[in-house]
């Protein structure tokens, strides 16, 4: 998430620790200036790119003002979740371009670094739902009812925006502006209480926020797949793969980052850990075009589908 924890600092944090030689100070300095240089015009791109895609998203569900049914419910709450999301991106790019500094104040910190951590579990969450809905149209068509599904779509979009609210509720109240004198700079960072909060924070990010959203994922693709083998191909390979399209990019951040690390590609770990987090915007920020492209306003037929059997 490039803007979740682009300046991730603990009390003990060793991110700002000076390098041990001045080989790795000359390392340290060319990094910092390419980040620096080229992250904060990515951001600007994907920001104009995000909201193109997803205000053409919402204006094809939205004006032709007809009731939308449950597959462009999840659609219409991802576009806007994606939305909101790409709308914090100009903020970071000030702050790298700034040399981490925030000038926005407190209020902003922890408002954009909340949206951008609820937008993390709604965005994979409504995939998930997409997949589940796909699921039970096509795998079990005879149970699925077109005013049950969108009720409990809209239910379970309502429930979804709820949860993401609360998971990032910690991150809005921890987030703070404070003075980082190694860098003469007044930074937005994560000020966690204790290290267990930190250990808590990556499983939250692990198991909530990768591995059970990939093995539902998953679970309900492979089952899509296995249903529709005796169709034609193209009807068959297009969803799934949209849906399971957006996943390496929800790779655990703590991982990417020191994949990098390890790599070394960074002799100092906080570049390491601004692109580990940029990497999300990417393709999180445009997830509703590229469903919307590949599985389009049209829900396959609620007939049963039997092996050997043409649509």
């Amino acid at each position: 998430m490039a803007s979740q924890v682009l300046l991730e600092l603990q009390s003990s944090n060793r991110s700002l620790q000076a390098p041990p030689n001045a080989s790795s100070c000359d390392g340290a300095s060319e990094a910092w200036a390419l980040l620096h240089r080229v992250l904060p015009a990515f951001l600007l791109a994907i920001c104009s790119l995000g909201l193109l895609g997803n205000l053409l998203v919402l204006s094809v569900l939205l004006l032709p003002r007809q009731r939308l049914n449950a597959a462009e419910i999840y659609l219409a709450n991802l576009a806007a979740s994606d939305l909101v999301f790409v709308l914090g991106l100009p903020f970071w790019a000030e702050n790298i371009w700034s040399e981490f500094h925030w000038p926005f104040g407190a209020l902003l910190c922890r408002v954009v670094s909340g949206v951008v951590k609820a937008h993390l579990f709604i965005s994979i969450f409504l995939v998930v739902a997409i997949s589940q809905d796909r699921y039970q149209v096509l795998v079990h068509p005879m149970a699925s009812r077109r005013r049950r599904r969108r009720r409990q779509a809209e239910a379970t979009c309502a429930l979804i925006w709820v949860v993401g609210g609360l998971l990032s509720t910690p991150t809005f109240l921890l987030r703070s502006v404070e003075a980082v004198p190694e860098l003469n700079v007044s930074a937005c960072i994560l000020l966690l209480p204790h290290q267990a909060w930190h250990v808590a924070r990556m499983v939250e990010l692990t198991v909530l926020g990768f591995l059970l959203p990939l093995a539902a994922i998953l679970f309900f693709n492979v089952h899509i797949l296995a249903s529709l083998r005796p169709l034609s191909r193209d009807v068959s390979a297009e969803g799934p793969a949209a849906l399971l399209a957006p996943l390496p990019t929800w790779l655990p951040p703590a991982l990417c980052e020191g994949l990098l690390e390890m790599g070394g590609f960074f002799p100092s770990p906080l570049p390491a850990s601004a692109l580990s987090w940029a990497r999300e915007p990417v393709v999180n920020g445009h997830i509703s075009p590229l469903l919307l492209l590949t599985l389009g306003r049209t829900q396959p037929s609620p007939s049963p589908i039997h092996p050997g059997t043409h649509h």
